[in-house]
């Protein structure tokens, strides 16, 4: 009974609580404090795109109510820490006499450390200083304090405490590694990468566990990298890959690839490295690493000029289906710029969708992507339109016999395509027709009525229905299910793309799309055609030329465009802004003798436009031009600010016209549309929204447009709300659109009257109900009857000048009076 005292100072009893906490409560206690680490080093992933940090430990932003925790197996150590210092402290008159005490606070800290508790975690590591400062366990629990403080970003307070440690302690061996490793990782956290780069340098040579080893030299790497010493960079790889097996084989690989992302393309020896490469692809063991191996291979390609290989090592990257995200987006990426850079611009924006789903939402790369990708869709639209009509037109201007040979060469093409697919269908047919006899002979036909399975009937045959859906669709192409589907007026695809043709119809003809003549007799040849097909064409050209060189700064391919703008003989007012947009890319490509050449072209062809006077007065460009389209939009839309509606209207009419071709041109429209539906009401303004969808397709206004319509579904409704269901009224008085002065006199008397009256919040307005008509608004009232009393009061105050016919009506049904402009049908419900 006595040894299991801990109120008595003697030796029995301090070596029975000793070896009993150590061997019982603390060492099941490090037991599950070790599971816990190595399930957060196994769910941990690190970033190898950033500087490492120093420590495998996922900080996470979940709540954690008191009494809570996130991982079970630090809740045991904690309560195995707390059981140890329970049930064997020998604290007798303030002083603790079981040794194995400071190792159980130690053991509760780590404990809550893990566990992301970390003032907690701070005050069990603070009682140790406190209370043992005589423990062997101080310098450790002092470097653990500094890393709690380090997670509650107290950098700075944790490199001066842990230099101070490594002053005046001179900690030896592990515990200088800890502290100079932890040293170095708040020197990274406040970006002095340099002192940084000593300490983690003392670590790697201080510690003897080989995996702090890898880790703390690729950490070094990495910082030389960042100062931008690769060959220091390198060397600090080479310590890692000489570890070998002794270090985990996820260093050894990221060393790998950051030498190989530090290779000189210029001075290296190509052939050993790309041998390196091939050595790491075949190893066995590096297949968990392939996806990072295919992506080095890849660049490796790409640098090289040997841009093929480049795009099926990266797809081969892709195909392993890496966790690394941020490997996944740079491989979407660079496919998507390498397809956008040869014109391919559904595939780059194909490629440039899946590199968004693998980043980090609104994050910059994702909306420099996402604008990019934004941008794409005119580059797409306007690609497609200028391509299907050139080559239009090219076959418009062959001779009839070149036609001819034209399409004869490809229909026999498309013959020997599809005598190659009847080949392979009548072998499938075949074995399928041997499967089905084979069944019928041991006995599977007929003897079960379950559909597929051994069944003749020609629906309960997947194979037979998939050989019958392709040769329909080889014969009559895509159709809909609706009635008179055989009329050719149905058919989807035609001449536009024929991938997958038959050899002959149902009725044993020869396919039409094999014939030649087929595709001659939808050659277009009605000029109003032609010349809608050369202007389509012409403005999409001026469109490809404006977006590369606004948007994606790549200037020899919108001075290619403009260049084929102007050799296709353009409408007048494409002319002259391609002109000068050539202009401008000449001087930025630094071709001077061509910029020269065309700055006097437009000076002497046009020398009253904006564009002549712009480079002649260069003064002009640096202080905004008052006549540009740019200033031009902000000064009407003041005036619609100041609802002189007309005026904007025949304003953007005057400027649509004047500035067409000029991409300020759909913000004008959709100013005008915008103008029109204030002044003329709801039909009006649908009406226009849908002509700037449709005449200005794929621009932000035609986007914006149709988003408008869409709102505006939930105010079509024209019919007028009871007045028992609102509570705030107006009174509005009717004018003649040019009585301003007798609007102006009533509303003086009505801003004077408002204040006085004590019980109401009233204020006025002057709003444009249509061309002819104003209205004069008093807001604020309760009721109709309120509304009409307020009137006949003010009468009564003078009968001279509140003469005008006046209503009383509900908020609500005032903005549908204003958007529909169904004043009498209101006031016929009033009567």
């Amino acid at each position: 009974m006595s040894s299991c005292s801990r109120k008595t100072d003697s030796f029995i009893n301090r070596n029975f609580h000793a070896v009993t906490a150590e061997y019982n409560a603390l060492f099941n206690g490090y037991e599950a404090l070790n599971q816990g680490q190595d399930n957060l080093n196994n769910n941990y992933n690190d970033n190898y795109w950033d500087i490492l940090p120093v420590e495998r430990m996922q900080i996470t932003e979940d709540i954690v109510m008191p009494g809570q925790s996130k991982n079970q197996d630090f809740t045991r150590a904690e309560e195995k820490a707390v059981k140890a210092i329970q049930k064997h402290g020998m604290n007798i008159q303030g002083k603790e006499y079981n040794p194995q005490i400071d190792e159980a606070y130690l053991l509760l800290g780590q404990a809550r450390y893990f566990d992301q508790r970390f003032i907690p975690a701070l005050e069990a590591f603070n009682y140790i200083l406190y209370k043992y400062p005589a423990s062997d366990k101080i310098n450790t629990a002092k470097v653990w304090r500094e890393k709690t403080n380090m997670r509650l970003e107290n950098d700075e307070l944790a490199i001066k405490n842990l230099k101070r440690l490594i002053k005046q302690e001179e900690p030896k061996k592990q515990e200088l590694a800890d502290a100079t490793s932890i040293l170095a990782q708040a020197y990274i956290n406040t970006k002095a990468l340099d002192s940084a780069l000593t300490q983690i340098k003392i670590a790697a040579q201080a510690t003897k566990n080989n995996d702090e080893k890898g880790r703390f030299n690729f950490i070094k790497g990495q910082l030389y990298n960042v100062l931008n010493q690769k060959d220091s960079a390198n060397l600090a790889f080479d310590e890692v890959i000489d570890l070998n097996r002794k270090t985990p084989r996820r260093y050894l690989m990221a060393a790998h690839v950051e030498k190989a992302k530090n290779f000189d393309y210029d001075s290296g020896d190509k052939l050993a490295f790309l041998e390196h490469l091939t050595k790491l692809e075949n190893n066995r063991e590096n297949r968990p690493y392939l996806d990072k191996i295919y992506h080095q291979i890849a660049e490796y390609y790409l640098n090289t000029q040997s841009d093929s290989l480049a795009v099926v090592y990266y797809n081969k990257s892709l195909r392993e289906k890496s966790k690394d995200k941020i490997l996944t987006a740079k491989n979407y990426q660079t496919l998507g710029d390498f397809y956008f850079d040869r014109n391919n611009y559904k595939t780059a924006g194909a490629y440039f969708d899946s590199t968004m789903t693998s980043m980090v939402e609104n994050s910059k790369p994702f909306r420099t992507i996402k604008r990019k990708r934004e941008n794409l869709d005119d580059v797409i639209y306007y690609e497609g339109v200028a391509n299907n009509n050139d080559s239009i037109l090219r076959l418009v201007n062959m001779s009839k016999a070149d036609r001819l040979t034209f399409f004869t060469d490809y229909t026999n093409q498309l013959k020997l395509k599809a005598e190659k697919e009847q080949e392979k269908l009548e072998a499938e047919a075949r074995k399928q027709g041997l499967a089905t006899t084979n069944a019928s002979v041991n006995g599977i036909t007929g003897s079960s009525s379950l559909p597929g399975v051994g069944s003749s009937f020609y629906f309960y045959n997947p194979s037979t229905v998939a050989y019958g859906k392709n040769q329909f669709t080889r014969v009559w192409g895509e159709r809909k299910n609706e009635d008179n589907w055989r009329w050719s007026s149905n058919v989807s695809g035609g001449f536009s793309n024929q991938s997958d043709v038959a050899l002959t119809t149902d009725e044993g003809e020869e396919s039409p799309l094999l014939k030649p003549e087929y595709y001659l007799e939808q050659i277009p040849s009605a000029k109003k055609t032609l010349d809608s097909l050369k202007k389509d064409r012409n403005y999409a050209y001026y469109q490809l030329g404006l977006i590369y060189k606004e948007k994606f700064k790549e200037y020899k391919l919108s001075k290619s465009k403009f260049l084929n703008l102007l050799s296709s003989n353009p409408e007048e007012k494409l002319v002259l802004p391609s002109k000068y947009n050539l202009f401008k890319i000449y001087e930025i490509l630094g071709q001077n003798e061509d910029a020269l050449s065309t700055k006097n072209e437009i000076i002497a062809s046009y020398p009253d436009s904006r564009y002549a006077e712009i480079l002649k007065n260069p003064e002009l460009a640096a202080t905004r031009d008052q006549s540009s389209p740019e200033s031009l939009y902000e000064d009407t839309y003041k005036l619609l600010q100041y609802q002189d509606y007309q005026q904007v209207i025949d304003k953007t009419t005057e400027y649509i016209r004047f500035f067409d071709g000029d991409p300020m041109v759909s913000k004008f429209a959709l100013l005008k549309a915008t103008a029109n539906g204030r002044l003329n009401g709801y039909q009006a303004y649908i009406d226009g929204l849908n002509d700037v969808a449709v005449n200005y397709a794929n621009t932000p206004e035609a986007i914006q447009a149709e988003a408008i319509v869409a709102s505006l579904k939930s105010v079509s409704d024209k019919t007028f709300k009871p007045d028992n269901v609102s509570s705030s009224f107006k009174v509005v008085f009717q004018f003649n659109q040019n009585e301003e002065q007798a609007i102006a006199d009533l509303k003086e008397i009505l801003d004077e009257i408002a204040p006085k009256i004590e019980y109401y919040n009233l204020d006025t307005s002057v709003d444009i109900y249509n061309p002819e008509t104003t209205f004069l608004v008093i807001h604020g009232l309760k009721s109709v009857q309120g509304a009409k009393g307020f009137v006949e009061l003010l009468k009564e105050e003078d009968k001279n000048k509140v003469n005008k016919p006046y209503f009383g009506i509900s908020t609500d049904n005032y903005k549908t009076l204003l958007i529909h402009k169904n004043l009498n049908k209101y006031l016929a419900i009033q009567k």
